[in-house]
Order: structure tokens, then sequence, then C-alpha cells
């Protein structure tokens, strides 16, 4: 199974005067895992593909805020 969130580690050098990022973490698009689009996939009712900006909810990628809060 893919996941949509990818994480790596990047070099911190010891002599750099900010305090290190030791995990650093990215989003990747849902359509990068789907070669062509299948027939008959799942759809959203016509509201709810509107708030999530695709009908098909293969597509769908919710990209949470990277500082971890839940504003709307």
């Amino acid at each position: 199974m893919f996941t949509q969130v990818k994480y790596y580690q990047p070099y911190n050098s010891p002599h750099d005067p900010c305090p290190p990022i030791r995990v650093k973490s990215y989003q990747t698009p849902p359509q990068l895992y789907i070669g062509f689009q299948p027939q008959n996939l799942q759809q959203f009712s016509p509201k709810q593909a509107l708030y999530c900006g695709t009908l098909w909810p293969a597509f769908y990628s919710p990209y949470p805020n990277p500082d971890g809060s839940d504003d709307k």
C-alpha cells in the first residue's frame, strides 16, 4: 500500500547555527500512483465532490496542515 506522505532525514551540519530539523516530510499527489483512470471508479456525491475538489475518492488528498493544527 502506498502513502501520500513521504519522510526523509536531511543532512545536519555540526556547524549549522540553526537548530536542526531531524525529519522532514512532503506530500505526493494520488494521481502519481494511478497510471490510467480505470473505468467505474467510485464517485463522491455532487456536494462532497465540490468540497473535496474532485469527483473520485481515489484522486482525493486532504493535504493536512504541516504544523499539525486542524484549521479549516
